[in-house]
């Protein structure tokens, strides 16, 4: 069965959605990265309101299907990529404060391939706009996730491939998103 963009609605995360939000960000960590959760590189997902919807430069979106179900999550915040882990030059390149980092865009796998993440990111890219101070938008991805590299890469320019560092580094894609 085909199923509509229209089928869904996307909004600004309330405290009403955290639960359902959270859910579908632990799911993904567990099946699609294979790592679980890891405090250090997933603590916003347990503190979702002190990470983006307190935060006023921050937001958190959820969509949700017919049913009113949590199928997909995406997030903004204004802390740039931090050295370590990430390389020192991209964590130069975007400081924090000054750059809108997305995080989070996550899609239930069947409800995958119907533009969902497309629309999750030209909002948050919207918010970033509006905010008026971001000077740039980055995002990292793990090449391992299915389809996660086609998709940043048909949206955004890539910046530094860690797999072509000597020993690869951590595999991580960094991306340059272009401000609307």
């Amino acid at each position: 069965m085909q199923v509509r963009i229209t089928d869904y609605t996307i909004r600004t995360a309330t405290a009403a959605d955290l639960d359902a939000a959270r859910a579908v960000m632990l799911d993904t960590v567990y099946r699609d990265f294979g790592t679980g959760y890891v405090p250090r590189w997933h603590g916003d997902i347990i503190d979702l309101d002190g990470a983006y919807v307190a935060p006023e430069r921050h937001t958190l979106l959820v969509a949700v299907d017919a049913e009113g179900e949590a199928v997909a999550t995406a997030a903004l915040d204004s802390r740039g990529p931090a050295h370590p882990p990430n390389p020192r030059h991209v964590a130069e390149k975007y400081p924090s404060g000054f750059t809108a980092q997305l995080r989070r865009v996550y899609v239930r796998p069947e409800h995958r391939r119907r533009g969902l993440a497309r629309r999750l990111v030209d909002e948050l890219l919207e918010f970033a706009a509006a905010d008026g101070g971001y000077q740039a938008v980055y995002l990292h991805t793990d090449p391992v996730v299915t389809g996660a590299e086609p998709f940043w890469r048909s949206l955004a320019k890539v910046v530094h491939d860690e797999r072509e560092d000597a020993g690869g580094g951590q595999g991580i894609v960094h991306f340059d998103v272009p401000m609307p």
